[in-house]
């Protein structure tokens, strides 16, 4: 649809107001919505604890884990924690 279009469907003639709408719309869409989402696939290493992730990574969605709870070769995600640990790591991280 054209911004021509879309005026006249709404009865407006202020072609600066109507584009200042788009753009304001398209904002809110894009706040609401997740874009330009990558998947990613780290190995795990035993005895490993630390891994590197993408430099370029702005936020992790879901962390999922092979067998995790279940013994059906599935993916499963695994639980975020919201609490404070209550045992401290040995290396204090």
């Amino acid at each position: 649809m054209k911004v021509q279009e879309l005026m006249e469907r709404v009865g407006s003639q202020e072609t600066g107001r109507m584009i200042a709408y788009i753009k304001d719309g398209l904002e809110e869409i894009n706040m609401i919505s997740e874009t330009h989402v990558d998947t990613v696939t780290i190995d795990i290493t035993e005895g490993q604890r630390f891994y590197k992730f993408p430099d370029d990574m702005v936020k992790i969605l879901d962390i999922r884990c092979k067998n995790h709870q279940n013994t059906s070769d599935l993916y499963q995600s695994i639980p975020r924690s919201i609490y404070k640990p209550e045992i401290e790591d040995a290396d204090g991280n």
